[in-house]
């Protein structure tokens, strides 16, 4: 290993302990030794010390015990002739920085409890951007996504991109592989945050894009993150180090992208972040740590392409990450299921109490029906009003083998998975009360092909798709009562429920057209 990379972290972890202890000193002239310090909503404390260390920080005085256990960390400094191993006093002089950044944030909260934003969104009409520590709320809904496989891992980018294009490209790139992306840190007065809103790209936890803090000490919140779903999912114990650091490494698979120069304090982090099993990706020319020991292969990684960082970052972290490749001119994920299509956004809007939208799975026959068809009555959405409203029915017919007309509302509700995972499309909502919104930066898209991610996709062989957009004119004009494929029965879904509707019914062209188309 690089004496520089081992001089520059330790040399950062000092830096970092000797300001934070100032920080801590003035805060104790300032207030009681009995105030209350910590993050606010959670029954965590300070997360990161509390896991590793078993330290509950309730009030300013119980700092101290936790700041003692990073001055003790610090290890001497690198000298010319010491050619011992460098890895772990490394690895101390990262431990002791990540504990202070973490009372520095707490120190935050006492001294301007205002400066984040207690919200999963930010307030940009307001200029409130930085989210600073999830509560429990939030936690209880995120984390378990962790554990569930929802979420692979997450990406913490810190710094900047060269211009906002790249960072968009970074991130939109990390959402399709269903990953997190946590920001913290500026390079040269900007930040990956401020681009992402100069591009126009929704950030906060409903697109998995959390903004925690415009410093490196705000990527503690990331550490923070995940100690706290290991104690929650995983039984880990807090004090227990050892078990919390492999659980980690050998379940949350997360990795750092830093943007931009590397000073000290950034390199005393990455350092840390390898007690977790984190690495280090850099787009500059850094000292690197390749050899394999605690991380799954290399620790830091120098000189990674912006083209090629989202790839690269997985590789090293040992990620495997399955995209599923849809061929729509959209972007296509679990990442956009949160997104919202916000007024100043929307191009138009059917259901949601304005008008009528409905969505009906059917079993069919596979003669019936030809595999992958979708076919649209009605105008298109671009031929839509600016701002205007539309009904719109969606009939899908579904054949297999061992297809049953059980499985009929279980895939209905994927509907919703299936239009809310496109970037640009919100849809709230099932069955005949469904709300759909249209982004601006949607409506050129077409989407010509559905596939359900779903256990029972194994059942179903055929799939054909009838999107009905459009009123029933009688006088003429889109006739929708001449589309046998497009009827719909008036309490379809009541039968459905209780049994009364089967394969059996009627023939669809005996039906009555539902009033809504």
């Amino acid at each position: 290993m690089s004496k520089l990379v081992a001089f520059a972290a330790i040399q950062g972890g000092y830096n970092v302990v000797s300001q934070v202890e100032g920080e801590y000193k003035r805060a104790l002239d300032t207030f009681d030794a009995d105030t209350k310090v910590g993050f606010p909503n959670t029954a965590y404390f300070l997360p990161v010390i509390y896991s590793l260390l078993g330290i509950k920080i309730e009030t300013l005085e119980d700092i101290q015990k936790a700041l003692d256990v990073a001055r003790k960390l610090l290890p001497p400094h690198i000298k010319g002739m010491n050619h011992l191993p460098y890895l772990g006093p490394l690895l101390d002089a990262g431990m002791a920085t990540l504990f202070s950044f973490e009372i520095r944030e707490a120190l935050r909260y006492l001294n301007e409890p205002d400066f984040y934003l207690h919200s999963e969104e930010p307030d940009l009409a307001a200029g409130k951007i930085w989210l600073g520590a999830a509560d429990d709320t939030v936690f209880r809904k995120r984390g378990v996504e962790f554990v569930d496989g929802t979420a692979p891992g997450f990406a913490a980018i810190v710094g900047a991109a060269p211009t906002p294009e790249i960072a968009k490209d970074i991130v939109e790139d990390y959402q399709r592989r269903s990953l997190y992306i946590f920001l913290a840190a500026n390079q040269n007065n900007t930040s990956v945050t401020d681009q992402l809103i100069e591009a126009g790209v929704q950030i906060g936890w409903n697109t998995r894009i959390v903004p925690f803090g415009p410093d490196i000490s705000s990527a503690i919140f990331a550490l923070g993150f995940a100690n706290r779903a290991a104690m929650a999912f995983g039984n880990v114990q807090p004090g227990d180090y050892k078990k919390m650091l492999l659980y980690n490494k050998n379940r949350i698979f997360a990795f750092v992208n830093a943007l931009g120069d590397v000073g000290t304090d950034w390199g005393a982090a990455a350092a840390g972040c390898v007690n977790w099993g984190f690495p280090t990706l850099a787009d500059t020319d850094i000292p690197e740590v390749l050899p394999t020991g605690i991380c799954t292969y290399e620790h830091v990684v120098a000189n990674v392409p912006h083209d090629e960082l989202v790839q690269r970052s997985v590789e090293v972290r040992g990620l495997k990450v399955t995209v599923s490749e849809i061929e729509i001119p959209l972007s296509f994920g679990p990442a956009y299921e949160g997104e919202r299509v916000r007024g100043a956004d929307l191009h138009a809007q059917t259901g949601g109490g304005k008008t009528q939208c409905t969505e009906l799975v059917k079993m069919a026959e596979m003669n019936d029906i030809d595999d992958g068809k979708v076919e649209v009555i009605g105008p298109d959405v671009t031929e839509i009003k600016e701002g205007g409203t539309f009904p719109l029915g969606i009939y899908v017919q579904i054949a297999g083998r061992e297809f049953q007309t059980d499985f009929e509302p279980i895939l209905e509700r994927q509907i919703h998975h299936l239009i809310n995972y496109i970037q640009g499309i919100m849809h709230i909502g099932q069955r005949d009360i469904s709300w759909i919104r249209l982004g601006k930066a949607a409506v050129h898209g077409a989407v010509d092909h559905y596939r359900y991610p779903h256990p029972l996709s194994g059942f179903v062989v055929g799939v054909a798709v009838l999107p009905v957009v459009g009123r029933r004119l009688p006088q003429g004009g889109h006739d929708l009562a001449a589309a046998p494929k497009a009827v719909l029965l008036d309490g379809l879904f009541e039968q459905r429920d209780s049994g009364g509707a089967t394969a059996d019914d009627p023939p669809r062209s005996q039906l009555q057209p539902h009033s809504v188309l």
